[in-house]
């Protein structure tokens, strides 16, 4: 029995998933989590096979948890889960050492693939994340140029993406556990990393780039 744990904002679609895995016979679903912190600690709590994850979450999304997953050596596999087969998304999956990337478009049988694939150590991609998996592992080619945010640490991301779901420097700070000052500090910093004149600014760079959902 393969034990799965699912992140996913969209309560219809976390339904979804779940009716689909739960239908296969061989897939146990341990578990959701409807945003990017709460899936790193239920991973960590549960210790799950694999973990399917939307990349678009608040709190923290999907890259980013995976990230911080990664860190903590734990041994779930990841496979995630994207509207979007966008580059930039794709090169840090694989950094982070994601061993799955299947298209929303293709949640059907392939997410039942993908699982098993996953769950047994081995990779699974929707066929137009493949391409981009077999370029960004040719060592003749070069990374795509032109994301600003891939230029911020990890914490900047995270402070990022807050800023952008409207929360406020005091709200941060808390959830955070660091001081409102140090968050202030945090944002002028983004402000001159990423040459925005405003918070308005910050916000159009994160929904740009995919940090946020347009609809967040």
């Amino acid at each position: 029995m393969i034990h799965v744990l699912i992140a996913e904002d969209h309560l219809m679609v976390r339904e979804g998933i779940r009716a689909l895995l739960e239908k296969a016979g061989d897939i146990h679903v341990m578990g959701e989590a409807s945003n990017g912190q709460e899936a790193i600690e239920m991973t960590e709590m549960l210790k799950p096979d694999v973990l399917i994850m939307d990349i678009m979450m608040p709190r923290m999304n999907g890259i980013q948890a995976a990230g911080n997953i990664r860190e903590l050596k734990l041994p779930t596999h990841i496979l995630l889960l994207s509207m979007y087969s966008d580059e930039g998304f794709v090169h840090q999956a694989l950094q982070y050492g994601v061993k799955g990337y299947v298209l929303k478009s293709s949640v059907s049988d392939e997410l039942l693939w993908a699982v098993r694939a996953v769950a047994g150590g081995k990779t699974y991609f929707s066929s137009s994340i493949a391409e981009i998996v077999e370029s960004a592992t040719n060592p003749h080619s070069a990374i795509p140029a032109g994301d600003p945010l891939s230029n911020l640490s990890p914490r900047e991301k995270e402070i990022l993406q807050l800023i952008a779901e409207e929360y406020t420097s005091a709200e941060i700070a808390k959830m955070l556990f660091i001081t409102e000052k140090t968050i202030e500090k945090h944002r002028t910093k983004l402000m001159e990393k990423l040459n925005a004149r405003n918070l308005a600014g910050l916000v159009r760079l994160a929904v740009k780039y995919h940090l946020v959902d347009k609809d967040t």
